[in-house]
């Protein structure tokens, strides 16, 4: 799939199932919240939504916002979905719910895997932060553009050549305001984004 306005770029394999039981989205939800009052989770003037929560869900599947949410206010279960799995060689990723995955799966997906200590990882736009944080933390190169493998690769690049396992905060360079935080729980890359806000 394509995507200039908030679409999709990896084929999905979208398998429509039931929403989630309320209990496993709370934590979400509460984080979701926080950031959508800050205007780092939202919806654009033009309609294009910004901004996905991710946590760790089993051994190798993950509970994202789905894609386009950025102009809710509030979520519920039915705006949630399940990254049950994924091959970035094939740019795939098969999610299950009762919507498809956001746009940014493949890199939330990547960083799983990349580092099982990560629980929680939040995507956000800020152009102030994002300008701010642009030589101070790691960052993807320009032309690497948001839900692509490459973007996903990058990730790796990043934890490999860079403090990015330290810091748990980076810039993406080719997707203006985009901003990636991550941790062991929502919590921790929540206060991530939150103290380099402060």
């Amino acid at each position: 799939m394509t995507d200039e306005k908030g679409i999709i770029k990896f084929n999905c394999k979208w398998i429509r199932k039931a929403p989630l039981k309320k209990e496993l989205i709370k934590e979400l939800n509460f984080w979701r919240d926080k950031m959508y009052r800050k205007k780092l989770i939202g919806v654009y003037a033009n309609r294009i939504g910004y901004g996905n929560i991710s946590i760790r869900h089993k051994k190798d599947q993950f509970i994202i916002s789905g894609s386009a949410t950025g102009k809710h206010k509030k979520l519920s279960a039915r705006h949630y979905t399940t990254a049950t799995s994924f091959n970035l060689a094939k740019n795939s990723l098969t999610a299950e719910g009762p919507i498809v995955a956001s746009s940014e799966s493949l890199t939330h997906a990547v960083i799983y895997k990349y580092d099982k200590k990560i629980n929680a990882v939040i995507h956000v736009h800020d152009k102030r932060l994002w300008k701010k944080l642009f030589t101070k933390v790691p960052a993807t190169k320009k032309n690497i553009e948001y839900g692509t493998p490459a973007m996903a690769k990058e990730m790796v690049r990043l934890f490999r050549e860079t403090d990015l396992a330290r810091k748990k905060i980076l810039v993406m360079k080719g997707h203006k305001e985009g901003i990636i935080a991550f941790g062991k729980d929502l919590a921790e890359a929540g206060e991530v984004i939150l103290n380099a806000l402060r």
